[in-house]
């Protein structure tokens, strides 16, 4: 009986230590379904307008956990700060586009983007809808990978480009 509940132990301390670990980023899961996401931008864009921001337009999904890491990225105190000051943050949810699935497609297309590889895909505009980074807006796939640094030096970078 012992020696059963000694190798129960040593399985259940085994299982622990295979256990993925918690992710070096922290998570959020801001991307909820809007009634008229295109009207969410169009506001995000008037308050960049009346504020001297840029726009960042995140188009994302729950599912996702490099989506769920950008949007704790953009929430953490140092990113946060940054694009409290520089930027007017606007989320849009575009399920799962590669597979067939994807929603609010016509944001996307509206600046330029005819499609969208995968999640998430960042986007900054002008207030006037000029997209700043039309060349990295669909390379955010990785963000889970990527550093703190790494991500509020670029879009430290995407505040100041000209237009």
């Amino acid at each position: 009986m012992r020696s059963t509940m000694a190798a129960a132990a040593a399985l259940a301390l085994a299982a622990c230590a295979t256990a993925p670990p918690a992710p070096a980023y922290p998570e959020a899961a801001v991307f909820d379904v809007s009634e008229d996401a295109m009207a969410d931008v169009e506001a995000a864009l008037a308050r960049a307008d009346a504020s001297g921001k840029r726009v960042l337009l995140v188009m994302g999904a729950n599912w996702c956990h490099d989506s769920r890491a950008l949007a704790g990225w953009l929430e953490s105190p140092r990113i946060g700060k940054l694009v409290a000051e520089r930027y007017e943050l606007v989320f849009v949810n575009i399920g799962m586009p590669q597979t067939g699935d994807g929603h609010n497609l016509a944001v996307a297309r509206r600046f330029g983007l005819d499609e969208l590889p995968g999640t998430p895909n960042l986007l900054v505009l002008t207030a006037d809808g000029t997209l700043i980074n039309a060349k990295t807006a669909t390379t955010w796939r990785n963000t889970s990978s990527r550093s703190e640094a790494a991500i509020f030096a670029e879009l430290e970078r995407l505040a100041e480009v000209e237009a």
